[in-house]
């Protein structure tokens, strides 16, 4: 009787062996769980990423679409950027001074 249940001692052996071995291909091997879920994130990272470049592109070719169309928005660059004014206009510049500095608190002498 023992001789025939040692084949199926070997064969469930081998089933658990094969069972342990995938399961470790499944989590920890290359294309498992961990390595997805790290792709995963590089890939939520690059695409929040690419949001915010597509977004600042937009907004570049709308300041490009702008400059071309108009001269408004040259003139307004042109004063903004490069201190540019129209003839016939004069050029006030504002120069704010600052507070004066408060005075340190007088030293008080000390009796002997």
């Amino acid at each position: 009787m023992s001789d025939t249940g040692r084949p199926l001692r070997i064969i469930a052996l081998l089933l658990f062996a094969l069972l342990a071995w995938l399961q470790y291909r499944l989590w920890f091997g290359e294309g498992g769980m961990i390595a997805t879920g790290e792709l995963q994130d590089k890939v939520d990272r690059q695409a929040e990423e690419n949001r915010g470049l597509r977004q600042r592109n937009d907004q570049l070719a709308a300041e490009v679409d702008n400059l071309k169309s108009g001269e408004a928005a040259v003139e307004e660059r042109a004063r903004s950027e490069l201190g540019m004014i129209k003839p016939g206009e004069t050029f006030y510049r504002v120069v704010e001074t600052p507070p004066p500095a408060a005075a340190p608190p007088p030293a008080v002498d000390e009796a002997p």
